[in-house]
């Protein structure tokens, strides 16, 4: 098993701040001591913040092997925690990602099914709001659809703490919406077509 990272391109940015060798020394210490069975680490990103004196951001990035990114990031009073504490949670991933795919591999025990309890709530109609509110478009973002199974959906999704992932399902050849459920699981929406 290789234990440390040989030749990893790791590029430390600093906004609103001066990166000093101290912090880019650092920074670039934790990210090479990553333990490295899996995923292979390609290129690694650190991104360094201040907003003020108590707000000290680290984000740190990870492209790995098999379109795998890894993303995370803390804010504290103190550069130097956030950086430690970002890449805890850099390490908690990795090791979770790797636990995934070791059980996605594993032949299934039990393949019972897991039976809800159906409840009807009576319908309430809901009161006016008093005021007429105009939905704003805030945020616009482009990324490129991967072609993933669901199970690597899923896999992206816990990597990188985003609340759903748009994809090209492999398996169905279509377009995919994945997100968390408030119990954990998660969802799957795929479009049908209108026979109209």
């Amino acid at each position: 098993m290789q234990v440390t990272n040989v030749n990893l391109p790791i590029t430390v940015t600093g906004r609103h701040v001066s990166v000093t060798d101290a912090m880019r020394e650092h920074a670039e210490k934790k990210v090479s001591g990553l333990h490295l069975d899996y995923p292979k680490i390609i290129e690694a990103k650190v991104l360094l913040d201040v907003d003020s004196k108590e707000r000290h951001k680290a984000e740190v990035i990870l492209f790995c092997a098999n379109h795998i990114v890894i993303e995370a990031d803390t804010v504290t009073p103190n550069m130097y925690a956030s950086i430690d504490e970002t890449m805890s949670k850099i390490a908690r991933r990795m090791r979770k990602h790797k636990t995934r795919m070791l059980k996605s591999h594993r032949p299934k025990k039990d393949k019972s099914i897991r039976h809800l309890n159906e409840a009807v709530f009576a319908p309430e109609i809901p009161e006016e709001p008093e005021a007429e509110h105009e939905p704003v478009l805030l945020h616009k973002e482009k990324f490129k659809i991967k072609h993933l199974y669901s199970d690597e959906a899923i896999m992206d999704m816990e990597m990188n703490d985003k609340p759903f992932i748009l994809f090209h399902d492999a398996k169905a050849d279509a377009l995919a919406l994945l997100y968390k459920r408030e119990d954990g699981d998660y969802a799957m929406v795929c479009p049908i077509e209108d026979p109209n």
